[in-house]
């Protein structure tokens, strides 16, 4: 459960980079040509950017029910045999690298999409 929580809350935290931080970039550095390119090929970027508040919505519930299974499971036991302990700590840093790469993410995709244009006008 927790590794498809993970998931979701990595994939729909993306969604957000690409809905607000990714076009504000581009237009920025004066790439104008290159986000209408990429609109024509993946032209589902429209249809994030008109609902980012839902998207960021479920991403921000993702993000909360990922944070509360990674707490409840910071003292849980790896088991005893050296191999699957290792693996266990492996999988509880890659985890957490996850969690916290998907929160950057988060946070970068909310400045761009909420509080950088209330900062230009």
């Amino acid at each position: 459960m927790r590794k498809l929580v993970e998931f979701f809350t990595l994939f729909g935290s993306f969604s957000t980079l690409l809905c607000c931080a990714l076009p504000a970039l581009l237009v920025g550095l004066g790439m104008g040509a290159t986000f209408a390119s990429l609109l024509s090929v993946f032209p589902q970027l429209v249809w994030v950017s008109e609902h980012k508040v839902a998207v960021f919505i479920v991403t921000g519930i993702l993000l909360a029910t990922s944070f509360v299974l990674r707490y409840r499971a910071r003292n849980e036991p790896c088991p005893i045999d050296p191999k699957l302990a290792a693996a266990c700590t492996r999988s509880r840093r890659i985890s957490g690298v996850i969690f916290y790469v998907s929160v950057a993410i988060y946070l970068v995709g909310g400045f761009f999409a909420f509080v950088l244009p209330h900062l230009v006008r």
